[in-house]
């Protein structure tokens, strides 16, 4: 299988060409030329598998170039009960991903079992021990840049922090992430990791990984590579457990469910888009925002409208604190029919700080045909969810989730079962669970007081030349 840019200007490459890194040179983001589906046959044998075997039936459609034996060993080791076994007591660290039925027809996919206690371990496991594979066969080393607004930085890291040959550089927003989320990466004192905290919002970081992956010769000669989900490898990861929770929230494959995904970049919920492209039976995919509702603003009125960083809300629901999603590129991509042109016209203007509204270019009319619904959650509102879920059903939901819950419920079709996909463990938004129930959310043993470890980190402004040279000087030559 090769992968194409959504800009159209870049050579085709294989899975492994891209691995390592993000942006395809001409700027864009890479996607199969086209989407490997999945027969009947294939969805009835998968309904039986296990969370590696169904990974490795996935992966196998895009990573055609990796030997089957050498990924099948990859994702043996990466979705075993061990590493999926710091989640909740009630869980089921054997199923990686459990399916907890509220009601008939409602359902919590728990995504959030991983060493991080958020959603993003699912893919970012499986990256670090891809990297490694990739780097030793090569005889490399990969410096990983990457922006974080609360999840990503954490679950990079902790895949990351032991492999050989692979050094982290990962930006987030200053004093914008819960405090248990600064622990969990600030905490680290592993040499091959730093942490650099930037003056500004999370745009302002993922515009300096952009920019850095646009500076061919930067990017070249300090091996830089992604883990963001601009690269491809993440989103085919997450596209496994959207398999796994139809499975898991049916009977047959003759059935249609509604997935609610709390969205900020736009890669979880892209990854729902690529499985229902594959012969997924998804009826519907429910976006779910918070105040920062860019991406509600586009499916209800077709303007993509990113705000400045002075105008993004700073809320309880932190990770999805983002104006500009980078993986909505993606599936404008497949909205316009591939028309690459129309790409580079939309994001010319987008990244001249502006907009565009799709409904001028006459695709408007061809949204339905994807099954998007949207809506928008406020802080008052996961407030309601998280207390509403605990005196129901005795459930305790991170904000991110309560997000997805909230939207779900309002937005999905009738008699058609809701999904919704787990974001990470209360444990890591302990302030606005205190305000909602006026407790304190469990954590892991080994996580208790984490936020008393000492902490290092690299505070700088949104200064591309300064990050550079951070760089440079802890890369050794």
């Amino acid at each position: 299988m090769k992968y194409i840019s959504t800009r159209g200007n870049s050579p085709a490459k294989n899975f492994t060409e891209i691995l390592l890194g993000g942006l395809a040179p001409d700027g864009g983001l890479y996607l199969p030329e086209q989407y490997p589906q999945v027969t009947r046959a294939e969805l009835d044998a998968w309904r039986k598998l296990s969370y590696a075997d169904l990974a490795f039936a996935v992966l196998s459609k895009f990573a055609t170039d990796i030997p089957a034996a050498d990924l099948k060993a990859i994702v043996t080791k990466t979705y075993t009960a061990e590493v999926y076994s710091n989640g909740r007591a009630d869980s089921n660290a054997a199923d990686i991903t459990p399916l907890r039925t509220l009601e008939p027809g409602v359902h919590i996919l728990e995504l959030s079992n991983g060493p991080t206690l958020a959603f993003k371990d699912m893919a970012m496991q499986l990256l670090g021990n891809l990297f490694e594979y990739a780097l030793a066969k090569q005889h490399e080393e990969l410096n990983i840049l990457g922006a974080t607004s609360g999840d990503t930085g954490s679950a990079a890291e902790y895949a990351m922090k032991a492999k050989r040959g692979i050094r982290v550089f990962m930006l987030s927003p200053e004093g914008k992430m819960s405090a248990f989320q600064r622990a969990q990466m600030y905490s680290l004192q592993d040499p091959n990791i730093h942490n650099i905290a930037i003056n500004g919002m999370f745009d302002d970081a993922q515009d300096m990984v952009k920019a850095v992956s646009n500076d061919h010769a930067f990017k070249a000669k300090y091996k830089i590579g992604t883990v963001n989900s601009i690269n491809w490898a993440r989103v085919s990861a997450h596209v496994v457990y959207y398999f796994k929770g139809y499975f898991a929230a049916t009977k047959s494959n003759d059935e249609q469910v509604a997935f609610s995904v709390p969205s900020g970049n736009f890669g979880n919920i892209c990854a729902g888009h690529i499985a229902r492209m594959m012969g997924l039976p998804i009826g519907q995919l429910i976006l779910a925002t918070n105040e920062n509702d860019v991406l509600d603003e586009f499916f209800r009125t077709g303007l993509y409208r990113p705000r400045d960083t002075k105008h993004t809300y700073e809320t309880s629901s932190p990770s999805m604190d983002i104006s500009k999603a980078s993986n909505f590129e993606r599936f404008v991509f497949d909205l316009v029919g591939r028309d690459a042109a129309k790409v580079r016209e939309f994001w010319g203007k987008v990244d001249r700080g502006g907009s565009f509204d799709i409904k001028e270019s006459g695709h408007w009319n061809d949204l339905p045909k994807f099954d998007f619904a949207s809506g928008k959650s406020t802080h008052q509102d996961r407030l309601k969810t998280i207390r509403e879920l605990w005196d129901e059903y005795g459930v305790m939901v991170d904000t991110h989730t309560a997000d997805g819950i909230k939207v779900g419920l309002e937005q999905r079709r009738p008699n058609l079962p809701l999904v919704c996909l787990e974001t990470a463990l209360p444990a890591k938004f302990a302030e606005t669970i205190q305000e909602a129930l006026g407790r304190e959310p469990e954590r892991p043993a080994k996580l208790a007081g984490i936020e008393q470890l000492p902490q290092r980190c690299e505070v700088m402004d949104a200064d591309l030349v300064k990050l550079k040279a951070y760089i440079a000087a802890n890369v050794p030559q």
